[in-house]
């Protein structure tokens, strides 16, 4: 028998959509939960392999504690707010909120595409005005609270891509993204005071 994956898929994706067949639902909240979550994905351009192959995983984990009896909450987001949105737009010569909201559309239809079990009423970015400003309370608060730090250190920079590279980011002594020689720079930064729980964490 053939499969006419165009047809097939198309008709089910619909019937998942118009019956939010991926929602917790409330009348299930005494069943036992799980939440799946994988990493949000840059909006700088398409889904490519790498995408699918994640999200795909992800999706097995849902799809199974579903059958299972839970309720899951398996959402999706956007990692849109940082230094790889800003470049991607400078290159193509767009505002970077344009050139951000046009790709998380054209990348939510990728993933809808494959059938992906995500959460359509929880979905959000981090370059929205909602997140943003509970993000920057988050930050306030840590600083007031003495659990954040500035200091210079050396890092690797990048002056094409104007900013900072993890060292897995500098590959034979060159930027991962545009093959430049990195160069070794005093920055000043914003640290977490994390070895203030050292021994909390180290009891648990």
């Amino acid at each position: 028998m053939q499969y006419d994956s165009q047809s097939i898929e198309k008709k089910w994706q619909q019937f998942w959509n118009e019956n939010g067949s991926f929602e917790p639902l409330e009348e299930e909240c005494g069943k036992e939960k799980k939440y799946i979550l994988s990493m949000f994905p840059y909006p700088s351009g398409r889904i490519h392999m790498g995408h699918v192959r994640n999200y795909c995983l992800g999706d097995a984990f849902a799809r199974h504690f579903r059958k299972n009896g839970f309720n899951v909450l398996h959402p999706i987001g956007w990692d849109s707010f940082g230094m790889p949105a800003e470049n991607a737009a400078i290159k193509h010569k767009l505002h970077p909120k344009k050139w951000t909201y046009e790709n998380i559309d054209y990348m939510r239809k990728e993933l809808e595409g494959l059938g992906l079990s995500f959460s359509k009423t929880r979905e959000f970015a981090t370059s929205d005005e909602l997140y943003t400003k509970w993000e920057q309370e988050f930050i306030i608060r840590m600083y007031q609270e003495g659990l954040l730090y500035q200091k210079s250190s050396t890092v690797n920079w990048c002056e094409p891509c104007h900013t900072v590279l993890a060292n897995e980011q500098v590959e034979e002594g060159c930027c991962w993204r545009c093959d430049t020689p990195v160069q070794q720079k005093r920055c000043q930064g914003y640290y977490v005071a994390i070895t203030k729980y050292a021994q909390t964490l180290w009891m648990i």
